[in-house]
């Protein structure tokens, strides 16, 4: 993710100059970073399951992820005008933590329904979604002029594919043994408590860089 947006950085500076919205290799790089994310998600998911933790908790966490969530369009908007983020990796993120409230249990439900949101977001659009109201659901005929957009279809069915597996690999009996295992090398385990800091801030620290640097040698 943070060298995705290194590179979109470079190419806003006129450092690169690729076209971001069509390149195959840019698409496939996006599609491949924001799965990961969701499938991570709903994977997060199912292990609050397993261990039990309590609803007030996660709806907390999914507050603390909305809150993130207007920081960034805040932020944008500010940025980017033009194309502030109203429907974003974060946005997506809470609004999904509160779905994954509400789906069937099970790994083969969790899993079909993934796969049929999947199908039905990238094989389907509707002249009457294109409006602004209705956006984050998706099937949209054409993406709106934002710098990020991830509605619920397709790409809540990479979380609920998430959810399904993990739910069919972590068993409750195996919870705590594989919560021993310590990634290696450490700092892994320090990034993944951390990720949300990490995404808010690693853009500010790169154009932060950047921009003066650009400004210095252009001079």
């Amino acid at each position: 993710m943070i060298f995705y947006h290194l590179g979109f950085d470079l190419n806003y500076l006129g450092w690169l100059h690729q076209n971001l919205n069509s390149d195959p290799g840019w698409l496939a790089a996006r599609a491949l970073i924001l799965s990961t994310f969701l499938f991570t998600v709903g994977a997060s998911f199912a292990l609050a399951e397993v261990r039990g933790t309590p609803l007030k908790t996660q709806l907390a966490r999914a507050a603390k992820i909305l809150a993130a969530a207007l920081l960034v369009t805040a932020g944008s908007w500010l940025a980017f005008p033009k194309s502030a983020i109203y429907f974003g990796t974060l946005h997506a993120i809470a609004v999904m933590s509160i779905l994954l409230l509400a789906i069937p249990k099970g790994v083969w439900p969790a899993c079909t329904l993934g796969v049929a949101m999947l199908l039905l977001g990238n094989g389907y659009a509707d002249s009457h979604f294109d409006q602004p109201g209705l956006a984050w659901i998706g099937l949209m005929t054409h993406k709106p002029i934002t710098e990020d957009y991830v509605p619920i279809l397709p790409w809540f069915g990479a979380c609920l594919i998430g959810y399904g597996l993990t739910c069919k690999i972590v068993q409750p009996q195996r919870f705590n043994a594989l919560a021993q295992i310590k990634p290696k090398p450490r700092f892994l385990s320090w990034m993944g408590r951390h990720s949300l800091a990490i995404y808010l801030l690693h853009q500010p620290l790169l154009l932060g860089i950047l921009i003066p640097l650009t400004r210095f040698l252009k001079s």
